[in-house]
């Protein structure tokens, strides 16, 4: 399906000296490519004018009274743009430009196309891979396949498919985690094209351990609300073995107890509590 029309939607929070070579890049790089262009920038409460972007074609300002978070400020710029295809950056110069026109091309054969950012120039502290590596396996289970980049914020897709799973996302950085795993877990067809990623411009915003511990609960959450047997049938699994082991052993040693008892109660109770809210899981989606 060839895209005619694409919303560019640029997150800001305090990136005055980045906004603008940012929307610059962006004029010369999609010149002449043959697809139309809006950019609706979301100043999401700067305090350092960020806002105030000269006038340019095509150019939607909208702008939040207070700092509400990354997410509420894509979520502001999703429901603000005209097109039916959506494209989120940033505004730090972390994300390459030119390979936009590729992210479009890749779009057309699929429902989100995402730049993973697992090329040879990428700029990611030892400490976050570190801290994220489970957090990703989590979110491979929960899919059944492996995800190349969870969180990457250059992304397209569809208006139509954010507008329906917009109760989900959160106003913070877990958006763009939350948006990869409803549409993977829901069965939508979600590609990659491997990108670089630069060394922002600016101080960062991100805070690796509070930001870990925050995406590990959001990974938790989706398993839940998409799979929960994912979570529940494992832990049964578990207790299954602790019980038939607590059994042998208490057959060995001929004195049968509790423990063995309030095992196999918590083995039922995970297995039945797993099946129920598969239940309700799938009578809410039916």
């Amino acid at each position: 399906m060839k895209i005619s029309a694409v919303s560019i939607v640029v997150p800001c929070y305090n990136e005055r000296s980045g906004i603008g070579p940012l929307l610059d890049s962006l004029d010369d790089k999609l010149k002449g490519f043959g697809v139309e262009f809006e950019y609706v920038v979301v100043d999401d409460g700067s305090t350092d004018g960020s806002g105030e972007i000269p006038a340019r074609d095509r150019l939607v300002v909208v702008t939040h009274e207070f700092n509400r978070g990354y997410g509420a400020a894509l979520k502001t710029g999703i429901r603000a743009a005209s097109h039916d295809w959506i494209l989120i950056i940033d505004a730090d110069g972390t994300y390459p430009v030119d390979r936009i026109p590729d992210l479009i091309k890749e779009a057309e054969g699929c429902d989100m196309a995402v730049g993973a950012r697992i090329g040879q120039n990428v700029s990611h502290s030892i400490v976050r891979r570190v801290a994220k590596w489970p957090i990703h396996r989590l979110a491979d289970h929960l899919v059944n396949r492996h995800i190349p980049d969870l969180n990457s914020g250059l992304r397209m897709f569809k208006k139509e498919l954010a507008m329906r799973y917009m109760r989900l996302f959160p106003d913070g950085f877990s958006f763009t985690s939350t948006i990869t795993l409803a549409l993977m877990a829901d069965g939508w067809r979600v590609r990659y094209i491997t990108i670089d990623y630069y060394k922002r411009e600016g101080k960062s915003k991100v805070r690796p351990f509070k930001d870990a511990i925050n995406y590990f609960t959001l990974v938790m959450r989706m398993i839940l609300f998409f799979n929960p047997l994912k979570i529940f049938l494992p832990l049964s699994f578990v207790l299954f073995l602790a019980t038939v082991g607590s059994f042998g052993y208490d057959v060995w040693l001929l004195d049968l107890n509790e423990r063995t008892l309030i095992l196999l109660v918590g083995f039922l109770q995970m297995t039945l509590l797993g099946f129920l809210a598969d239940l309700v899981n799938r009578r809410g989606t039916g």
